[in-house]
């Protein structure tokens, strides 16, 4: 198993831990958590494939993907209190997260032969959709349209990705750099409580 695969992973399992804690507080079983940790850990892999016409699908090609997932569910029913001490952590695994599918969202579209500027936006999907529709599926204010930097600072990361794969950068050399800026956007928005300008 090589380093990205393991990472991509670990961020399937978290994204399904945050979705199933979500839920916590209004009383769901199991199959009710267990059903918004799946959505948030594969929808936005999953939105991206189907509109990039890229079958099968991720999870449905690799059932390892299905097992981080239902490891990742399970945590978060067992280990409730735990995890949810750990929010500050999960933020941090949530940050690189995003900033790891984003990339890894325009490496695929662009090697599917799309353009680039369609690349760079299915790099976002991959890593907020599955956010969005955890969101939604609460009943909660989807995170795009609250005040804090979170899409934006994936579009970034994509479009940089996009700029420097044109001028033939390094791999990982892009990887690294354009992570590292989704990333560093969103911490320091976070901790700076930095936003985007209102439409008033």
């Amino acid at each position: 198993m090589d380093l990205q695969y393991g990472l991509e992973l670990v961020g399937t399992f978290v994204f399904a831990i945050s979705g199933a804690l979500a839920v916590r507080e209004r009383e769901h079983d199991l199959f009710g958590a267990g059903f918004t940790g799946f959505i948030t850990a594969i929808g936005g892999g999953t939105l991206r494939d189907i509109l990039l016409d890229s079958y099968p699908l991720v999870w449905i090609g690799d059932v390892k993907f299905l097992y981080a997932i239902l490891v990742g569910i399970l945590a978060a029913f067992v280990f409730p209190n735990l995890l949810s001490k750990l929010r500050k952590t999960f933020f941090l695994f949530d940050t690189l997260g995003i900033g790891f599918f984003t990339v890894l969202g325009v490496e695929k579209a662009l090697s599917l032969g799309v353009r680039p500027e369609i690349a760079a936006i299915m790099g976002m999907f991959s890593a907020v959709m599955g956010g969005v529709i955890r969101d939604t599926l609460t009943n909660e204010i989807p995170i795009l349209f609250r005040k804090e930097i979170y899409a934006s600072a994936c579009l970034a990361g994509a479009v940089l990705y996009v700029v420097l794969n044109y001028f033939d950068v390094d791999r990982n050399y892009n990887m690294l750099i354009s992570m590292s800026l989704v990333i560093s956007i969103r911490m320091i928005s976070m901790k700076y409580k930095l936003s985007l300008p209102r439409l008033d």
